[in-house]
């Protein structure tokens, strides 16, 4: 192959022909040295050279990063390394390697738990979703959150979240020893807030593990050192829920509630089933009233549509349309948000202790079947993923859902003590005791 002695003129002007998949130009200066051309890319000087018996080639860089005289001294030494016997590529691999080890040695030693964070929270996600859900992304922050802002509620600052000691650790510090010292003393102002925590932190590593950028630099099973698996609260069940003798005193004490908004929703989740957080972000466009239907938010799948009910159509008809919120609140968030100071309340003129909000949807359940409306019907209805049941489950309509969850209101109606005029119109609704 023909060599010339490479000038800025000669290199600058040096082109691949069109016809042509490549071309190149070798120095007469330096061995092995070429600069290679395509009709689409940049020039970039190359090395060639015999290493074992086999032609190899080494890209050095481009005319704009490496002069003439740089890359004439770059072909020397790549050629000085076959002359001892060493594989260029290998060294250049070698090298790379060590760049990279360094680079994440670096990270280590000074990326923390805090400098993540943030992009955990805008880029992380749960299980089977494409983003968290608000009240989780809302958890998320509080648990992680500074304190020393004033009190909602009560005299003083709030005390940093269970996570925030975490932030200022670094990567390489995420150890065993490490979140068992942070649990133990978490937990004594309370244990089950920081098994809390810890579960979403040990999201969080999970989530490291499965970045390329992070995934060496942490220990994904850091969080689940057998000392403080062993000291993790009791997982069970909560089993409250109001039983049939209950129900008028509950009744009673939920309509007597000075909130009307608080006394609606409480009732409504009795009567729907549903979870807390999907009632309470209830919109006004969702509701139907004409073909009475409701569209809530789900928490398995996007949206679920459940029948809108005689009676509780009637009680939504009564509440005043403040904004899009159906359970409307003078707050920040515009809609109602906690209502155990209000449950508490009605609990305690009817006597009932222990009971939770969450145990209204559970009461739904048992006395759905106590009316005697199908396991999968009140699934369906409560939004349950679905799965096989007794009674075999398979996805009704609204129409064939309505009759049942008609059926299991006026059961809870009865049981109650409440009649109604279901023809009256919507807003002037008439509840008598019997």
């Amino acid at each position: 192959m023909a060599k010339i002695a490479f000038t800025s003129g000669r290199v600058a002007g040096f082109k691949c022909p069109p016809e042509k998949h490549q071309s190149f130009l070798w120095d007469e200066t330096a061995r092995g040295l070429g600069l290679r051309a395509t009709p689409a890319g940049k020039p970039a000087y190359v090395f060639q050279g015999v290493y074992q018996g086999k032609d190899i080639r080494i890209t050095i860089g481009g005319p704009g990063a490496w002069s003439i005289p740089q890359a004439q001294e770059q072909a020397r030494a790549l050629q000085r390394m076959i002359d001892e016997g060493r594989d260029p590529r290998e060294v250049k691999a070698e090298k790379t390697a060590a760049d990279a080890a360094k680079r994440e040695a670096t990270l280590v030693n000074t990326l923390t738990v805090g400098d993540i964070w943030p992009r955990y929270l805008q880029e992380g996600k749960p299980k089977r979703r494409d983003a968290w859900k608000p009240r989780y992304r809302a958890d998320l922050e509080a648990m992680a959150a500074p304190g020393g802002v004033k009190k909602k509620r009560g005299q003083g600052l709030t005390r940093p979240g269970p996570l925030y000691p975490l932030l200022a650790l670094k990567l390489g510090d995420v150890t065993e020893d490490a979140l068992q010292i942070w649990f133990e003393r978490e937990a004594v102002a309370g244990k089950h807030q920081a098994a809390r925590a810890l579960m979403m932190f040990r999201g969080f590593l999970r989530w490291c593990s499965a970045r390329p950028e992070y995934r060496n630099l942490i220990d994904r099973d850091a969080g689940k050192a057998p000392a403080i698996l062993e000291n993790l609260p009791s997982n069970k069940h909560r089993t409250d829920c109001i039983e049939s003798a209950q129900l008028p005193g509950w009744w009673q004490g939920v309509e007597q509630l000075s909130n009307r908004t608080a006394s609606v929703y409480l009732r409504a989740l009795l009567l729907t089933g549903a979870r807390k957080e999907e009632l309470a972000a209830l919109t006004w466009p969702h509701v139907d009233f004409q073909w009475r239907k409701l569209t809530i938010a789900d928490k398995v799948e996007q949206t679920r549509t459940i029948p809108l009910t005689p009676y509780l159509a009637q009680l939504l008809a009564t509440l005043p349309r403040v904004n899009d919120f159906v359970f409307a609140s003078t707050r920040k968030a515009g809609r109602i948000s906690d209502t155990r100071s209000s449950h508490s309340k009605a609990q305690q003129s009817a006597g009932i202790n222990g009971l939770t909000i969450h145990g209204l949807r559970r009461s739904f359940s048992l006395l759905g079947e106590a009316a005697g409306a199908p396991a999968g019907a009140i699934a369906q209805v409560e939004g349950h993923k679905p799965s096989g049941t007794a009674e075999g489950y398979r996805p009704r309509s609204v129409d064939a859902l309505r009759p049942y969850l008609e059926k299991i209101e006026a059961w809870i109606l009865e049981q109650a003590g409440i009649v109604f005029d279901a023809k009256a119109e919507p807003g002037k609704l008439r509840v008598v005791a019997k």
